[in-house]
């Protein structure tokens, strides 16, 4: 059973860009928190005290608990070292296997770019024993990070792409209950274009992916599965 820490700037961040890989993985048995690192204070539709409540319920609905922290607020978040601990301190409390994090795209929502080196810097920090400002929680060493990608941008070659054929419906209902979101561009269509687009290049109806950090260790090359026949 696998513990996973989904990390999102933003409310609605996660369940846009991996809700589907999550709903997959929770009902094979994985623990997942989202993580939000801010409310959405800037967001031109819904109040931070609406979009929390937002999260909340996505989450519910597929079976993850949720977290929040304050980094600065919604385009106020900075890659401070202050900022790292306090994700860094997270991990330790949650202790997960794998971390989730925002893709390293530069075009794309300041506050992606920003809590994806956050959280990867994060992941470093958590097991550093000598950390006076994390001294009260044992250290913890993740297994992986990996990056998913933003609801609205155009992605590069995924590293990692994962059928989510039979999770989609239950997807999209998760990222309609960001309801206040739909008022402000249609990303439902646009994230189920996307995957349908990445299912299409291995076979399947709809793909989720990922973006690696680290090199993926295999057993054998027979373990592997193809994505495509030549």
């Amino acid at each position: 059973m696998k513990k996973i820490l989904a990390i999102g700037a933003h409310p609605d961040d996660v369940e846009f860009g991996a809700g589907g890989l999550l709903i997959k993985e929770l009902e094979n048995g994985a623990e997942v928190t989202i993580l939000v690192c801010s409310y959405g204070e800037a967001g031109t539709n819904g109040t931070p005290e609406s979009r929390k409540k937002e999260a909340e319920d996505a989450a519910a609905y597929i079976g993850a608990k949720t977290l929040f922290i304050d980094l600065g607020g919604d385009c106020h978040i900075t890659e401070a070292p202050k900022n790292a601990l306090a994700i860094a301190e997270v991990i330790r409390t949650v202790r997960p296997d794998i971390i989730l994090a925002p893709s390293q795209a530069e075009n794309q929502h300041p506050d992606h770019l920003v809590v994806s080196h956050l959280a990867r810097s994060a992941s470093r920090l958590a097991r550093y024993g000598g950390l006076a400002e994390l001294k009260a929680l044992p250290v913890h060493a993740i297994e992986a990070i990996y990056y998913f990608p933003s609801s609205a941008e155009m992605d590069k070659k995924p590293d990692i792409l994962i059928d989510v054929s039979a999770h989609y419906e239950k997807w999209v209902a998760s990222m309609t209950l960001h309801a206040s979101q739909m008022q402000t561009r249609g990303y439902i269509n646009i994230v189920s274009s996307k995957a349908r687009a990445y299912g299409a290049s291995i076979g399947v109806e709809y793909a989720a992916v990922l973006w690696t950090n680290d090199p993926v260790r295999v057993s054998t090359l027979s373990a592997m599965e193809s994505s495509r026949k030549y």
